[in-house]
């Protein structure tokens, strides 16, 4: 069992090669923060009163009163490959910018949603907008940076930005689905492995595949090498992923900006929890009993700390935190692999594998 603390500044995942260089990365993710932002901001400032407004506090822009505040918006992941993806096709990093506006209207809509129907009160250091403003805003909001979304591109009125919007609405569709299936995983008592990468790979990889080829698409791309940089989008997604499953344990909450034990508290059937039950022996089949009477207790939404870290702890000696750490570095490793598929300029092609390193070797 492992006996690390929770506060310790420690890789979530050891990186397997030398570390990242991560001003170099810092400045991909900023590039992408800065180029979208205003965009994002005219987008945004399109929709109805008061729904403007809670967007705002949402992103960060101002805070609960409305006054103006530079609050966390997140690390931009999704807009820095949205920029290189336009670079891999050999286009302007500017042509990825309606790609990556597109791209965060979507995944804030999830977000929104996704913290009303978890319950969740704290996002990026600040209450959420469903506890803030109330779920009725949290709804109306989500749908309209949805509707946004395909806005923004087809308003470009280019055969491309037709062919991106089909994208983006595709992986708009699995993100969906993985939602769905997130939250059914919640009443069940036994998720295969197998299953959980399946919604992992809906909830997560799709939107971050799009993200890796939609600026491409806009820069004239062909299909095949849309389809590639999807494949290292996926795979990154399910990276991506699996180090946000081991956040959701035994990340700092001063780093995460969420509860302790957040994933535990939700019932999440996340792979450290699902690798630990398939696992088999003691400490496995005592993590299933329990789970098993956490779902039909009255009491779970009183459990003490002691109570999640009892369960947080079978999990580890199952065997689910190393192996949610190893199958991480395997979805990196396989990303990488696939950008060998594509003719690219080998300076993107090196940012776009030190943006897969940063995500894998996220510190808690």
């Amino acid at each position: 069992m492992s006996t690390a603390n929770r506060g310790e500044s420690v890789p979530t995942v050891p990186p397997a090669h030398p570390p990242v260089d991560t001003a170099d990365v810092f400045a991909l993710l900023e590039r992408g923060r800065a180029l979208s932002t205003p965009v994002l901001r005219a987008a945004v400032g399109r929709l109805a009163p008061p729904m403007n407004t809670v967007a705002a506090y949402h992103f960060g822009w101002i805070d609960a009163e409305g006054r103006p505040a530079d609050g966390d918006g997140g690390k931009a992941v999704r807009p820095a490959l949205s920029l290189l993806s336009a670079e891999a096709a050999g286009s302007a990093p500017e042509t990825g910018v309606p790609g990556a506006v597109a791209v965060e209207l979507v995944h804030n809509f999830s977000l929104l949603h996704d913290d009303l129907m978890d319950g969740d009160e704290q996002r990026r250091h600040r209450d959420t907008v469903w506890k803030v403003h109330g779920p009725a805003q949290a709804i109306l909001v989500g749908d309209g940076l949805f509707a946004l979304a395909n806005e923004v591109l087809l308003e470009i009125g280019t055969v491309e930005a037709g062919r991106a919007a089909r994208r983006l609405t595709t992986a708009s569709r699995k993100l969906i689905d993985g939602q769905a299936q997130d939250i059914s995983f919640e009443h069940r008592e036994r998720v295969t492995v197998e299953e959980c990468l399946e919604m992992e790979g809906n909830k997560t990889g799709a939107l971050l595949a799009c993200a890796v080829s939609i600026g491409a698409v806009l820069g004239g791309a062909d299909d095949r090498t849309a389809d590639i940089l999807e494949s290292y989008g996926h795979h990154l997604g399910l990276a991506f992923q699996a180090v946000d499953d081991l956040l959701g344990i035994w990340g700092d909450p001063e780093a995460t900006g969420k509860q302790t034990w957040s994933d535990l508290r939700q019932r999440k059937k996340s792979l450290p929890v699902v690798a630990a039950l398939a696992a088999g022996g003691p400490a496995s089949e005592q993590l299933a009993e329990l789970l098993a009477a956490d779902a039909k207790s009255n009491d779970f939404d009183t459990f003490s700390e002691e109570e999640f870290a009892t369960r947080a702890a079978l999990i580890d000696e199952a065997g689910g935190r190393e192996w949610t750490s190893q199958e991480a570095r395997r979805q990196h490793t396989v990303a990488i692999e696939v950008l060998s598929r594509v003719d690219m300029p080998e300076h993107v092609r090196a940012q776009l594998t030190a943006l897969a390193d940063f995500v894998v070797v996220r510190k808690r």
